[in-house]
């Protein structure tokens, strides 16, 4: 079955930098659009960052030029280099796949998630 399973999360400070992974199977990786989401406390899910199957890229406004999407499809692995972390990262940060038009970032264009992991961000 398709699975999905981030890791990397953790607490740093601010400025600081984190690595996620998102190891995915069951499902012919190399052919979707992946994404990177995060949902704080009390607050909307939001798109982080989606990478197409030929390697193209879309960033939400609030990290472009602090983090970046990779894929690796020999290895079935998704990564997100967030660099210059700042409180307001703090999160649920999930992976997912799904055929999503032209990288987009809407949730609902995705249907396979992760369980997520926590990015807490101290000042």
């Amino acid at each position: 079955q398709v699975q999905l399973a981030e890791s990397g999360g953790g607490s740093v400070q601010a400025g600081g930098s984190l690595r996620l992974t998102c190891a995915a199977s069951g499902f012919t990786y190399s052919t979707y659009c992946m994404g990177w989401f995060r949902q704080a406390a009390g607050k909307e899910r939001e798109g982080v960052a989606a990478i197409d199957s030929d390697g193209s890229t879309s960033y939400a406004d609030s990290v472009k030029g602090r983090f970046t999407i990779s894929r690796d499809n020999a290895k079935n692995t998704l990564y997100l280099q967030m660099n210059s972390l700042k409180p307001e990262d703090t999160a649920m940060y999930y992976c997912a796949a799904g055929f999503a038009p032209d990288r987009t970032m809407d949730p609902n264009e995705y249907n396979q998630w992760g369980q997520g992991t926590q990015v807490t961000v101290s000042s």
